[in-house]
């Protein structure tokens, strides 16, 4: 089946009255797109990143709009023409398949180091004699694609073997506490703001025959949090989180509480320009940079 996307050009104070207009005439399930909502939800969430790619930027600039869809059909058309016949709108035509599928051709397997290739559920294992790690890249973020990730688990082969525990801080959709545990760690546990987290790392744990025994994750936020962090326990010989520098500065001041002796930190989503305030609270708090490598304008750096 085919569908009529309509987008419907309105002023911000206008939206809600237009959307009940909307609706008496057939209309359902809103998209709204303002510069203004984009713009307040950038401003108020900077725990989550550093930069904002620019044409996602361009997208909003300027918007305020309402989208939605009808069925390219009879009653779909006779419903545009009654809503035509209001306002002025624009109209484009998108399949099924489209949504379900489509995006699907966006990701391939990817090579990380030396040893992992990052394989989408869907497609074959690579013939390359790499160890694969499996992910639903429809979950949630944390796909292996990103600079930050691949310097992470590149990092992750030296330190991941049998008697390690991993602890995973942003584990998102668990992409390098499963790593770390595909190289040989023994377990890892996560933790993440996003309350979806726990379920979506278990589930594409599980596309790596990786049960609860040995992967678990908590929501929460562990700069605010004292009891999650004692849940978190300590002891561990690695630490990992690919997070922002906002939130990297704080943790470094008592992320050695997590840590074994001698245990190593590694830590990457610094963005170019943030690598100097990132080094500077790292050894503030007692660590030395072991390593620091660089890709794509972000930083990682593997610190005891």
């Amino acid at each position: 089946m085919r569908w009529i996307e309509v987008c419907c050009d309105t002023p911000e104070d206008e939206i809600s009255s237009r959307c009940e207009e909307l609706t008496s005439l057939g209309a359902e399930g809103f998209v709204i797109e303002s510069e203004n909502d984009f713009q307040d939800f950038l401003e108020n969430n900077h725990q989550y990143w550093d930069y904002v790619d620019e044409a996602l930027t361009q997208q909003f600039a300027g918007a305020s709009r309402i989208k939605f869809y009808l069925t390219d059909d009879e009653s779909g058309r006779a419903k545009l023409a009654a809503i035509q016949a209001r306002y002025a709108v624009t109209t484009s035509y998108v399949a099924d398949s489209d949504w379900e599928n489509n995006w699907r051709q966006y990701y391939q397997p990817i090579e990380v180091g030396e040893k992992l290739v990052v394989v989408p559920e869907w497609m074959e294992k690579p013939d390359n004699g790499r160890l694969p790690l499996r992910l639903d890249p429809g979950l949630t973020f944390g796909t292996g694609s990103h600079a930050t990730t691949r310097m992470c688990l590149t990092a992750l082969e030296r330190f991941a073997h049998p008697g390690v525990r991993l602890l995973d801080i942003g584990c998102g959709s668990g992409i390098l506490g499963i790593g770390g545990l595909i190289l040989g760690a023994d377990s890892c546990v996560g933790c993440d703001i996003d309350p979806k987290s726990p379920d979506v790392a278990a589930a594409n744990a599980a596309l790596n025959g990786i049960g609860p025994d040995r992967f678990t994750v908590y929501a929460g936020n562990i700069l605010s949090d004292e009891g999650l962090r004692s849940e978190l326990g300590t002891g561990y010989p690695v630490v990992l989180t690919n997070i922002v520098s906002d939130v990297i500065i704080p943790l470094s001041a008592f992320v050695r509480r997590f840590m074994a002796p001698g245990g190593v930190f590694i830590t990457s989503g610094v963005i170019e320009g943030r690598q100097d305030d990132v080094r500077t609270a790292l050894e503030r708090n007692g660590f030395t940079i072991e390593s620091h490598s660089s890709d794509d304008d972000w930083h990682c750096f593997v610190c005891r």
